[in-house]
């Protein structure tokens, strides 16, 4: 294998992997709390595994990210979503807001979990040579870290049918709830249409402005969690 398709490889393992990880807890997060508020449907349909191949749908998980890269497009996509019936949850407005919230919150505990992981492993090998599988799950680890909060951030955003759109759908009133539902019928054409096609006719980007300074402040924080963890004041790699 030559040097530039090894190199391309292990940046696309470095992807890749953090990636499909923070995809399946958050739709398993979705699933399990689910379930513990009264609806099944996920445990029924065997949406409830580790099993990334029941998570990843072909179109929203490769395709389009893949195309919107290539392009230079902003890079947009999605998993298939576990399903859920709110009409078997214990309190259906209510639950609903806790089975969406539970996805982004997997996100930021994932997150934390690979910022001590990192202050560990930076501990352990203070003074030492790096091997080569260490700098792996180093890059893999800081990936996780980032590839987290930016989910996590991004499906709270207000915008049917993420996560923050059941959020807020809950908080409303059930007259205005039932209105702001009606936008979920579109499906991901709404989100595409703001996510995608506004900054490139408009320059106006959601992302930058929405998900950005929320993301920097809270990736200043778990790299201090790192550093903390670590007992060292070299900042967390980037």
């Amino acid at each position: 294998m030559n040097p530039a398709a090894h190199s391309q490889l292990y940046q696309a393992l470095c992807l890749i992997i953090p990636l499909v990880l923070a995809i399946v807890c958050h739709e398993m997060a979705h699933g399990l709390v689910a379930r513990a508020l009264g609806d099944g449907t996920a445990q029924e349909a065997g949406r409830l595994s580790f099993n990334p191949l029941r998570h990843v749908d072909p179109i929203g998980t490769v395709i389009l990210p893949g195309m919107l890269a290539l392009s230079g497009a902003p890079v947009f996509g999605w998993a298939k979503p576990v399903p859920v019936n709110k009409w078997r949850l214990h309190n259906p407005q209510r639950d609903m807001m806790w089975v969406a919230a539970a996805g982004p919150a997997s996100n930021f505990v994932l997150a934390g979990l690979a910022a001590v992981m990192l202050g560990l492993m930076a501990r352990g090998m203070a003074g030492g040579q790096m091997a080569p599988v260490g700098g792996f799950v180093v890059t893999n680890l800081v990936n996780f870290l980032q590839i987290n909060l930016f989910v996590g951030l991004f499906n709270l955003l207000p915008i049917p049918p993420f996560d923050g759109s059941h959020i807020v759908e809950g908080l409303l009133p059930m007259r205005l709830a039932r209105g702001y539902a009606k936008i979920r019928r579109f499906g991901m054409l709404v989100p595409l249409l703001i996510v995608v096609v506004v900054p490139m006719v408009f320059g106006v980007s959601v992302v930058e402005h929405f998900v950005g300074p929320p993301y920097g402040w809270l990736y200043g924080q778990y790299a201090g969690l790192a550093q903390l963890v670590a007992g060292l004041p070299a900042a967390m790699p980037a």
